[in-house]
This record gives structure tokens, C-alpha cells and sequence, in this order.
């Protein structure tokens, strides 16, 4: 089927609201006067198997048309303020900035027409934006009128409290009432992704569904009636239900679906009380010398057997695995398009067909990485990293990894001292959040004697050197590992959160595809440097690398790859390792 096209253009940044849009939104809120009659549509009989979609534009909803078809209904997108006001059932998955989502819903007259359909009680889910919109502000990007429709206002997570910001991973919830969708989830984990929040207080009590805690009780879900709102994604909260073949996210969205029918509240099982240490499969992916789109896993960066061949090593092909690791457990998935820097990014058509095929069954996060920069094409036209994010996050992405061109923003960033904006980090970011951008950093252990040899950060390592140096710093490289840049792993990781990065993706050229466990002296150097999440990349080789990474440093989560390929260790041993150990994980 063909999807509608979005609202508004997501490669372009939707100008800031002018205030008489401003008083547009305060006239025409729920707590003020009703709409005004020219959006008094009545609601059509529509089919029954149909889900009136509000996409705006901004981020991956591929996977809610997933999940949503998947669960036996048609997708219908909005184009006018009279479909939402027609909808039977409507579904708002809410992406990226605030400000911007409120223009777009202002400037196309949607935000009268959701305020009139969400008034008359009528099915409404809202996710992760879809939620915050509904408050009477936001914090971010300064004060900016929500719909008006809850009382609060939604402010940042503050780090000083001990949490990094943003809230990325699987966490918790406190049902505070009857929520009817969250009947199922009991002590399981769901997906959240996003740094901004709204707090629960005597205002807004009779509205709060259930809470959750990250340095602070945040509000985690509401309920009025027929209207529901998830701070959460339940498209990207898979996971089993006991031993059943439902699935946690999945079985949200059946709730509101299905109201009325008669679902039996099944056992929950789950283990959940807090921010679960994430474990991630990594599939490094690139054509073999046929032209075919394989998985493959270097030693140190080396993809090539050593044979009279040496052809590229195979380990499967990339859907089939991301499925497999899906069902093993796995909390995301990593894409990485290994010879991304070698081509135009936007003629990768087969790495886009992997996230639309892998989107369809993975309901956990997908990220994907290799070649998200600037370019222009043999014709002369230019694509800005925006236009290139934004199409893999259509295809299905939820984070865009980006590495070599963050390299060079953060040597930019730190000469001049200037943030240009147009950076791919900024640009990614400043539209769809920084939740959305992971930066990839790729360093090398360069030991030194002494710790004023270089102008870099250095540490004392734990294992001296080969002619027994104390002390080391971490050059980063480019292009996979073959060009060696003027700038340390830290120096890079604390540039980069300034320019809007939400998330790190830590390797180490050193360990990879070694199998002796993660470089522990460099992955605590950059999680207790940084504020942002941090994920341990490579050289694990057992379950106990995993719970030293965790025990001896603020990593969030850790990514393997060849290990679980090759069968060696399967996620859930790990998984299991780490909860008998007293780690919590997603079980």
C-alpha cells in the first residue's frame, strides 16, 4: 500500500512560532473556549479496521504502520483538520522537538481539530511527543504553549540528579490506576527515548495512568476516558509476555485497538524496577565481493579472511540475523554500513530495503550507521545529512550513528569555538532530538611514558604498554579505522555532547574481534566524562565482560557482535548472567 506523505517535509526546520500563533493555541486550548464552528465535522462511520495516523513528519512512525498492520488494521494518514475529527481511532506518534511538532500542528489548523476529537472523548493515543503536546507547555527550546489540554508544564530531566540525559533504554512503571492498555505489563520493562518530561502533581493527578522513575517520578502515561498517552514506545517495547507468543508493546496497542473485546489479563512475570542495562547486537554490514548485502565482523577493523582468497567474511545476511536477535532478546539493534564512506549514501538502496524488511518484525530500537554526512552527487546536486538521516529514519531508523563526520565537526568545533549549526550533528539533532544522533568514535591506544607527552587526555592504564608505559590517550580515526586524526577520545566525546549529541557508541580498535573484554580504562574515561549514555563496543568474549563493564564503569549498555553471530554466546546467557549477578536487565 502507499503511505501518504508527511505533513511537512522533514528535511526542513520549521521556522519558530510567531506569537500570534502563540495566542492562537491559548484561544483555541481545551481549558479555554470550544472550537469554532468551521471544524464542526461529524464523525463518519469509518471502517472498523481502520487507524486514523497524525504524522508530521518528524522521525521513524514506520514501526507503529507496522505494528498497527500487523495487529490486522489499515493505515490512514491525515491530511486535513477533517480527518482527524472523521477518525474512528487515532494515533499520534509524536518525534523530535517540541516547537517545531506545535508549528506544524498550528500552521496546518490540526491543533483546534485534536483539542474538539480529544474533548468529545473519542480513542486517542498518544506517543512519547504525542503525550508531552497535550501539557500546557514546554521548557525546551524555550517556553513554547502545548494544546492545553493537561495542566504542567514538560522540563528537561536535570543530570545533576545522577541521570544521563536523555532517559534512553528500558525502564519500569508505576501503575497508579486502571489504565486498560498497561493491563498487561505488570513489573516488565518498556522503551523509553527522550530528555524531556512532565512531572506529576495535585493538578494533573486525576489524569496520571502510571509513573516512572529516573532520578525524579515522571509521568510515564495518562488516561481520561477513551484518551490515552504514552510517554514510552510501545512499537519499539517488544518482548514476550510470560512463555505466550504476545508480545509487551504489541499488546498495548491490541488494548487500544480492541477496547471491547474480551482480552484476559495475562500473567506478568517480569522483573523490572529501574533503568535496565541494555545489551545490543551489532551487525557490521557491507556487500561481499558478488555484490550481495552480507553481515560481517572484523579483527581490528580487517573484514577479509586470510586466505589465497581473501574474501569477505560472511556471517549471515542482515534481516534474518536482526530477527533472530530480536527474538533472542536482544534490546536494539545496530546497523552499521561498513562501506558507507564509499558511496553516496542516498543511491544505498539495499541498506534501505534492510531497514524497511528488518522494521517490519524488530519492534525494538533499530540504529544505523556509515555514510550520514553531507554530499553532492555526480549531477551536482547537494544533500545536506539531514536529507540523508531523514531517509533512513523513514526506511525505519530510530537513531542515525554517525561517526567520521563527527569527527571533523568536533576538530571544527574545538578550533574555532563556534557552533556553525550546520554540522550533521546539528542539523540531526536540532530537528528529530538528540535522542535521535549516536556519535560512533573509533580510537586507538597510543601508549606514552608520560602524561605531558601529549597535549591529549591521557590515563594510567592498567596493563603498561610494550615497553612498559604507564600512561596512554586514545587517538581517534576516521574511515574506518585507516586514518588516524589530531584529536583524543575524550576531547572528541565532550565536544560532541556539546553539539547536541544524545548518545556514544564507544569502540576500541585495540580489542576488537580479541575477545578479552571490553578496554575498561577507556570506556570509564568516557562515561564518567560525559553526561550522555555511553555503550561499551568491542572485544567482548563472555557473559563476564559484560558484568565487568557494568560493575567497573557507567556504561548504560553493551554491544557485541561476532560472539553472537558465531553462536559462541547467546544473548540470553548473558542476559542471565547479568541478572543473577544482580544487574537489572530486560528479561
Amino acid at each position: 500500500m502507499m503511505e501518504a506523505p508527511p505533513l511537512v517535509s522533514p528535511t526542513k526546520t520549521p521556522t519558530l512560532r510567531s506569537a500570534s500563533s502563540l495566542l492562537f493555541l491559548r484561544k483555541h486550548s481545551l481549558n479555554c473556549r470550544r472550537p469554532s464552528r468551521s471544524f464542526a465535522v461529524r464523525a463518519s462511520a469509518a471502517s472498523d479496521s481502520v487507524v486514523t495516523l497524525l504524522d508530521y513528519g518528524a522521525g521513524n512512525v514506520r514501526s507503529v504502520r507496522n505494528a498497527i498492520r500487523r495487529l490486522g488494521f489499515e493505515v490512514r494518514d491525515v491530511q486535513t483538520p477533517k480527518d482527524i475529527l472523521n477518525a474512528n481511532r487515532l494515533i499520534f506518534p509524536g518525534v523530535g522537538a517540541f516547537a517545531a511538532a506545535m508549528d506544524v500542528l498550528s500552521k496546518n489548523g490540526l491543533a483546534e481539530a485534536l483539542c474538539e476529537y480529544i474533548e468529545n472523548d473519542r480513542p486517542f493515543l498518544g506517543i512519547c511527543l504525542g503525550l508531552q503536546l497535550l501539557f500546557e507547555s514546554s521548557e525546551e527550546k524555550g517556553r513554547v504553549s502545548g494544546l492545553g489540554l493537561i495542566p504542567g508544564v514538560v522540563g528537561r530531566f536535570d543530570s545533576s540528579n545522577g541521570v544521563r540525559v536523555p532517559h534512553i533504554g528500558w525502564n519500569a512503571l508505576q501503575i497508579k490506576k486502571d489504565s486498560l492498555i498497561l493491563d498487561d505489563v505488570g513489573a516488565h520493562h518498556v522503551y523509553f527515548v527522550h530528555s524531556y518530561r512532565a512531572m506529576p502533581s495535585d493538578e494533573n493527578k486525576e489524569w496520571v495512568s502510571s509513573t516512572c522513575n529516573y532520578g525524579d517520578n515522571f509521568i510515564a502515561s495518562v488516561r481520561r476516558g477513551n484518551v490515552h498517552a504514552v510517554q514510552f514506545h510501545p512499537e519499539k517495547s517488544g518482548g514476550k509476555i510470560s512463555f505466550a507468543l504476545s508480545h509487551i508493546g504489541l499488546s498495548i496497542l491490541r488494548r487500544f485497538l480492541y477496547p471491547n473485546s474480551p482480552l484476559e489479563k495475562k500473567p506478568t512475570e517480569g522483573k523490572g524496577s529501574k533503568l535496565a542495562k541494555r545489551v545490543i547486537a551489532c551487525l557490521d554490514v557491507r556487500t561481499n565481493d558478488k555484490g550481495d548485502l552480507v553481515v560481517t565482523k572484523g579483527d581490528q577493523y580487517d573484514v577479509r579472511e586470510h586466505t589465497k582468497e581473501n574474501e569477505v567474511r560472511e556471517l549471515g545476511k542482515p534481516v534474518e540475523l536482526a530477527g533472530q536477535y530480536y527474538t533472542d532478546g536482544a534490546d536494539e539493534v545496530s546497523f552499521l554500513n561498513i562501506t558507507g564512506f564509499r558511496d553516496f549514501p542516498l543511491g544505498d538502496l539495499p541498506m534501505l530495503k534492510v531497514l524497511r524488511y528488518a522494521s517490519e518484525n524488530v519492534f525494538v530500537p533499530l540504529t544505523v550507521g556509515g555514510g550520514i554526512r553531507d554530499f553532492t552527487d555526480a549531477t551536482g546536486r547537494h544533500y545536506s545529512s539531514l536529507e540523508v538521516a531523514s531517509e533512513y529514519f523513514r526506511c525505519g531508523a530510530d537513531k542515525i550513528s554517525i561517526g567520521s563526520d563527527a569527527v571533523y565537526a568536533a576538530e571544527e568545533y574545538l578550533r574555532t569555538g563556534v557552533k556553525s549549526g550546520k554540522s550533521s550533528i546539528e542539523q540531526i539533532s536540532r530537528v528529530y532530538g538528540n535522542q535521535a544522533v549516536v556519535v560512533s568514535i573509533d580510537p586507538r591506544r597510543v601508549y606514552v611514558k608520560n602524561q605531558n607527552d601529549v597535549k591529549f587526555k591521557t590515563i594510567r592504564v592498567t596493563n603498561p604498554g610494550p615497553n612498559g608505559e604507564e600512561y596512554a590517550w586514545y587517538q581517534c580515526t576516521v574511515s574506518g579505522g585507516r586514518e588516524g586524526r589530531p584529536i583524543g577520545a575524550y576531547e572528541l566525546a565532550k565536544a560532541v555532547e556539546e553539539l547536541g549529541a544524545g548518545e556514544i557508541l564507544l569502540n576500541c580498535i585495540d580489542c576488537d574481534g580479541q575477545g578479552k573484554g571490553f578496554d575498561i580504562d577507556l570506556v570509564k574515561l568516557i562515561s564518567d566524562a560525559v553526561t550522555i549514555p555511553v555503550i561499551a563496543s568491542s572485544g567482548a568474549g563472555a557473559v563476564e565482560h559484560f558484568l565487568e563493564v557494568f560493575t567497573k564503569t557507567n556504561a548504560s549498555a553493551a554491544l557485541a557482535a561476532g560472539i553472537f553471530h558465531r553462536k559462541e554466546v547467546p544473548i540470553r546467557s548473558v542476559k542471565e548472567h547479568l541478572l543473577k549477578e544482580g544487574i537489572e536487565v530486560r528479561i
